[in-house]
């Protein structure tokens, strides 16, 4: 997200000796995307972030589709899968994927015991369950229900769960992640007709200094293998940094819809875009007012993308028979649209109170193998009847 931020102990110039007491420099460390020509921060840290002991194979994840998946409309009950594991990393439960994007689940129970970067991906986390603290290179950030989290590719950080039940819907982007072109002006500043502004936008604000030496074990995922890489001091020894680049927060709670007479085409719930993909975040709103309105959606060939939602409550305008957990996959080649009876029951309603993350790719999209286990094999036929 490009805003200006700093935070720490910063030199009046970048590239000049910025002195410690005892006169030893600090180690300045540029990270961003694109080369040198996209988002950037500067860190200033107490060691160098190249002193590495050891790189071994942790684990390999191999993403595997589902073997014949005849085309059709899916509905997955994710949240009926047995949780893999209590890592927030390490049991990631691959849902669907292709070579833009992945979705999976996580259900982190505590702190993984090692800090996480991937070298290949921005990540897109969505707390659909639970709070916590996300530490990264870049200091500390609150995170709490309802909140994406935008994690830039490379940076170093741990997800440190509260008490309590925790479910993380993760996105992982081969492209980098950004705010709708449409709602920026050539500056980057959000504009007045955009469903959010940079005051809903939390980024880091505290910056904790770890001065210590030891084994420092670093998962760093570079496509479907991680590697356990071992630095000799704690990563997290950033004593200031200034730039655009780092992680920050958005709460689905502070998107503010856009509503009309009639009905509004899935576009106006854009929250991000990557590289082949948008996501979209459908909330509580007023639905359309004309006084003939219809507000549930027509029906229409999603044609070059595969549509995705995964639903964060049980109502939505256009499905009956979801609940929080869902995930509906309408891929290219069928037409969709409302179940039967939702069309009529949607005339004359005055709100919705939906609340619901999509996932629109413009390459198809693959089911991993095994989630079928939690698949609603009726889907298809609820189109059939007459309600």
């Amino acid at each position: 997200m490009p805003i200006y931020h700093k935070l720490g102990l910063l030199p009046a110039k970048r590239h000049v000796a910025f002195r410690r007491d005892g006169g030893a420099i600090h180690y300045e460390h540029l990270m961003g995307n694109l080369g040198f020509t996209g988002l950037q921060s500067l860190l200033y840290t107490l060691r160098r972030p190249t002193t590495v002991r050891s790189v071994t194979t942790a684990w390999t994840s191999p993403r595997e589709a589902d073997a014949g998946s005849p085309l059709r409309m899916r509905h997955l009950r994710s949240h009926r899968l047995a949780a893999a594991g209590g890592s927030a990393v390490r049991d990631r439960q691959l849902l669907l994927f292709n070579d833009d994007v992945s979705m999976s689940l996580a259900r982190p129970t505590a702190t993984d015991p090692f800090f996480y970067r991937n070298a290949r991906a921005d990540e897109i986390v969505y707390v659909a369950r639970g709070a916590g603290l996300l530490e990264s290179q870049f200091g500390s950030l609150r995170y709490r229900e309802g909140d994406y989290l935008v994690i830039p590719r490379a940076i170093i950080h741990r997800l440190c769960p509260d008490q309590g039940e925790q479910i993380l819907l993760v996105l992982e982007s081969r492209g980098h992640v950004r705010t709708p072109k449409r709602y920026r002006n050539e500056h980057g500043q959000l504009l007045e007709h955009s469903p959010f502004c940079e005051r809903d936008i939390r980024v880091p604000s505290e910056l904790p200094v770890h001065d210590e030496t030891g084994d420092f074990e670093v998962i760093t995922r570079v496509g479907e293998t991680c590697h356990r890489v071992v630095m000799d001091h704690h990563p997290l020894d950033t004593v200031g940094w200034d730039g655009y680049y780092y992680p920050w927060a958005f709460s689905i709670h502070d998107f503010e819809p856009i509503v009309g007479r009639l009905h509004m085409p899935p576009p106006i719930h854009q929250t991000f875009e990557g590289d082949g993909f948008v996501v979209c975040s459908f909330v509580p709103r007023l639905y359309d007012f004309h006084p003939e309105a219809v507000p549930a959606p027509y029906n229409h060939s999603n044609v070059m993308t595969d549509e995705v939602l995964y639903y964060c409550n049980d109502e939505f305008m256009s499905r009956r028979g979801i609940e929080f957990g869902s995930i509906t996959l309408h891929p290219d080649g069928l037409p969709h649209g409302p179940q039967p009876g939702r069309t009529e029951d949607s005339i004359g309603a005055v709100r919705t109170d939906e609340l619901a993350v999509m996932l629109d790719t413009f390459r198809p999209l693959h089911v991993a193998r095994g989630v079928g286990a939690c698949e609603d094999a009726t889907y298809g036929d609820s189109w059939l009847g007459d309600a």
